[in-house]
């Protein structure tokens, strides 16, 4: 089986809107819904649970700001984007502050809002993945459970030192992001330490012979030659 396609959620009362919008993003690889109204747009949110939500301003009920203000009240961080005919820069800013990611102003380019999308879904997951509890990577094969300060490698639970576990954190929650020696030293010792940058070498060997299959080959903790390291398993 393929893996699950994510889910837009598209409202708009034009339904020329509607099917250029569903044409072009099922074509892109999404499931699309779809709603006429805000009042079905909110059923449809609840029942659905899409990755992301294309909203139009204007709607014949419920209008999409107090759609989007209705999804922000439910405690939902799912990227709304806001479909608007006003160009004006106060409106565009009101979007924002109901709640929305981002906006698009009519008539616009299906093309350049597809791109918007990507973008917008690509931040989500990274902050999604900076905030998240527990960290899987390689579909199980390495997991982080940061409130028990546990680690598992293939279902193994791995005894890491403390500042080996702050240094495999400080990098998988940032994976593409290449951090010097100093900056690895300021998160695992603080701006007091006093001692080599080189001592987080020391801490990334033990590290990789402790979670990598092959420690001369590292899949997760890789060497940036001349800068650092990075996580490679983002």
């Amino acid at each position: 089986m393929g893996s699950q396609r994510e889910r837009i959620l598209v409202v708009d009362d034009e339904e020329k809107i509607l099917e250029v919008l569903e044409s072009y993003l099922e074509n892109n690889g999404f499931e699309v819904f779809r709603a006429a109204d805000g009042g079905k747009a909110l059923q449809l949110f609840n029942r659905v649970n899409p990755s992301l939500v294309i909203l139009d301003v204007m709607l014949p009920d419920l209008s999409g700001e107090e759609v989007c203000m209705e999804i922000r009240k439910q405690g939902s961080k799912v990227p709304i984007i806001m479909l608007t005919a006003k160009v004006d820069e106060d409106f565009k800013v009101q979007c924002l502050d109901y709640g929305a990611d981002d906006y698009v102003t009519k008539p616009f380019s299906p093309k350049e809002l597809m791109g918007r999308v990507r973008a917008i879904l690509r931040r989500y997951k990274d902050d999604r993945n900076v905030l998240a509890d527990i960290l899987n990577f390689g579909s199980g094969e390495l997991v982080i459970d940061d409130p028990s300060h546990e680690v598992r490698v293939n279902g193994q639970n791995i005894s890491l030192t403390p500042n080996e576990y702050k240094i495999l954190l400080t990098l998988c929650r940032n994976p593409k992001r290449v951090f010097t020696r100093e900056e690895l030293v300021v998160a695992v010792f603080g701006y007091d330490y006093e001692g080599q940058d080189r001592s987080i070498d020391t801490h990334v060997k033990n590290l990789r012979q402790k979670i990598e299959v092959d420690s001369k080959n590292p899949k997760y903790i890789i060497t940036v030659h001349g800068l650092g390291y990075k996580f490679g398993g983002g």
